[in-house]
């Protein structure tokens, strides 16, 4: 992150790592061929337990849903962050298109300097661990994701939002 005077900070993405990424969640990846084991008669490789979906809190349950995102141009002024306090939340691509992940530590307030951009490589998908602060999903090219989150019982939305605007804050690259 770069500060460019005092009412503007600068970000530029660094590529998603199983280890740079673990304090936020889950790298969710197939092309790591020591995670494959073959199964259903050498037919297809199983890449297993890929990321800890957590969404039983106070009864919930996983939704799956699918996301149509539009392309985000960059640069992107970074305009809000959420969390979910309740469950994860895991963004798969259904194609090899790449997409940024913007995160913050799951503190009780999102903390500009401690926010941290990771660009996916094709094929990446994330699992954000609950309460990790995130920027809404950011395509660089319009595409489809699979995504798993918390259902709750009694349908309520587990999401807080935190409105961003001074200092502000781009990503650019």
């Amino acid at each position: 992150m770069e500060t460019q005077g005092p009412l503007r900070f600068t970000l530029t993405s660094e590529p998603l790592t199983p280890a740079g990424f673990s304090s936020f969640g889950d790298v969710i990846d197939a092309n790591r061929p020591d995670l494959a084991t073959p199964i259903n008669q050498g037919y297809a490789d199983r890449f297993g337990d890929l990321a800890r979906i957590d969404t039983a809190h106070a009864g919930g349950r996983p939704m799956v849903s699918i996301y149509r995102a539009r392309a985000s141009a960059l640069p992107l002024r970074l305009r809000l962050l959420e969390r979910h306090r309740w469950g994860s939340q895991a963004f798969i691509p259904l194609g090899r298109h790449a997409f940024l992940v913007i995160v913050a530590p799951a503190d009780a307030e999102p903390q500009l300097d401690r926010l941290r951009v990771f660009r996916t490589a094709p094929g990446q998908g994330v699992n954000l661990a609950r309460g990790v602060w995130h920027h809404p999903l950011v395509a660089l090219e319009a595409g489809d994701f699979f995504v798993v989150e918390r259902a709750a019982p009694d349908g309520t939305v587990d999401c807080d939002e935190r409105v961003m605007s001074t200092p502000e804050a781009w990503v650019e690259r």
